[in-house]
C-alpha cells in the first residue's frame, strides 16, 4: 500500500468544465433536495462549473458496488474534471474493497469532500493522488443565504489555482444547524458569533510536509480494519496530522483513547505537527447550551492535548482550526503539503 514517490496534484478544472457529484456514502440528496439544489446552483453559478450526477447520486441504500461504480465512471470520464461528494455518511469503507486502484490512477482528478469521505481521501494518498479535505455539496455550498465569505474564497482556491494559500482565522463561526427539511432554514443565513482565533501549543519551530488524518472516527475505523494506512510508518515522518471530530460529538474519552491507540500503534509520533479542527458542540440530536458547548470543547483539547503529551510531546499543534464540521469549513490538501509556521502563527497549504 505504497504510495507513489512524492504526491501527484491532478490538473485543476477551469469555469465551464464538467464536475462530477456522488455519493460515496449516504444518497441524502434523496431526502433533502433543498441544500442539495442550492449547492448544484452554487456549482453553476459562483464558480460556472457543470454539475454531472451519477445512478446512485440521489438515491438511498445503493449498495457499496453501486457506489464504487459512480467513483469509476466519475474518475474515468475524460470530459468530467473534478469530482465532488455531495455529503459524508457513516459506512464508506464498505466501498473501498470494490474500488480499482489502477484505473483511478490511471485518471487523476481533484475530489473534494470530507466526514465520511475521509475513506477515499485516504485511498487516493496511497494511490499517490492529492485530494482535498472540505466543500460538499450539501453542507458547504448548499449552505443557507449564502456560503461563508472564507469557505467561498478557499473552495475556489483550490478548485482553480496551484501554489500557496494562507489559512486565516474564522472571523465568525457556527456550529448550530437548522432542520434542512423545512424551507424556513433557507430564507436567510445562520446565525454566526465572532472567531476566536487558534490556540497554538509548541509554536516555536516551522513544519512543512504532507497531510494525513481526517474525521477522527473515520481515521479509528481505518485503522480497526487496516485499511489505506501504510504500514511503513516512515512515510508519515515531517508530515502533517489532521484530525477533527463529527456532529456525533465523541466523548473527550473517546478521543483521547483513539489518539492513544494511535501513539501506541507508533503513528502518532511520527507527525511533526497536528492540525485539530474547532469541535463541533451541536448536533441536532444533542442540542447543547453556551456553558454545555464550552465545557466539551474544553474537554476535548485536553484529551487532544493529553495524547500528544504523551506521544508526541515535541510536535507543534495548532487547535480549533475552521477545517472540520463547523462554518466555515476552508479546504485542506489532503496528501498534499501544509506549512505550520509555529513562531510567525501561520498556516500555508499549497493547492
Amino acid at each position: 500500500m505504497t504510495p507513489a514517490i512524492g504526491p501527484t496534484y491532478p490538473p485543476k478544472p477551469s469555469p465551464g468544465d464538467r464536475i462530477a457529484v456522488i455519493s460515496p456514502s449516504s444518497g441524502l440528496p434523496a431526502l433533502f433536495p433543498l441544500p442539495y439544489e442550492l449547492g448544484l446552483e452554487r456549482l453553476r453559478t459562483e464558480y460556472g462549473l457543470e454539475p454531472v450526477e451519477y445512478p446512485a447520486t440521489r438515491t438511498m441504500e445503493a449498495t457499496p458496488r453501486e457506489r464504487a461504480d459512480d467513483v469509476h465512471a466519475a474518475f474515468a470520464d475524460p470530459s468530467v474534471r473534478a469530482v465532488i461528494a455531495s455529503i459524508g455518511g457513516d459506512d464508506q469503507i464498505t466501498v473501498l474493497p470494490y474500488l480499482d486502484r489502477e484505473l483511478i490512477r490511471a485518471h487523476p482528478k481533484p475530489f473534494f469532500g470530507m466526514s465520511d469521505n475521509t475513506n477515499l481521501l485516504a485511498f487516493l494518498r496511497t494511490c499517490g493522488i492529492v485530494g482535498f479535505h472540505g466543500a460538499s455539496v450539501m453542507a458547504e455550498l448548499g449552505r443557507p443565504g449564502a456560503m461563508h465569505p472564507q469557505t467561498a474564497e478557499s473552495l475556489r482556491a483550490a478548485l482553480f489555482a496551484s501554489g500557496p494559500y494562507e489559512l486565516r482565522p474564522a472571523d465568525r463561526w457556527r456550529d448550530i444547524d437548522r432542520d434542512w427539511a423545512d424551507p424556513a432554514t433557507f430564507e436567510a443565513e445562520p446565525d454566526t458569533r465572532p472567531g476566536t482565533g487558534w490556540i497554538w501549543v509548541n509554536p516555536g519551530r516551522v513544519v512543512e510536509g504532507r497531510t494525513w488524518g481526517g474525521c477522527l472516527e473515520v481515521v479509528a475505523w481505518l485503522l480497526m480494519a487496516d485499511r489505506e494506512v501504510d504500514h511503513d510508518l516512515s512515510l508519515y515522518d515531517g508530515g502533517v496530522l489532521l484530525l477533527e471530530t463529527s456532529e456525533d460529538m465523541p466523548s473527550a474519552r473517546e478521543v483521547h483513547w483513539t489518539m492513544r491507540s494511535m501513539g501506541e500503534r507508533g503513528l502518532l509520533g511520527r507527525f511533526g505537527a497536528l492540525l485539530m479542527g474547532r469541535p463541533k458542540t451541536w448536533s441536532l440530536d444533542r442540542p447543547t447550551g453556551r456553558e454545555e458547548a464550552a465545557r466539551y470543547a474544553a474537554d476535548q483539547r485536553e484529551a487532544v492535548l493529553r495524547a500528544m503529551r504523551a506521544y508526541a510531546p515535541d510536535a507543534t499543534v495548532v487547535l480549533d482550526v475552521d477545517f472540520g464540521h463547523t462554518d466555515p469549513q476552508l479546504v485542506i490538501p489532503y496528501g498534499g503539503t501544509v506549512r505550520v509556521d509555529g513562531p510567525g502563527r501561520r498556516i500555508t497549504v499549497t493547492y
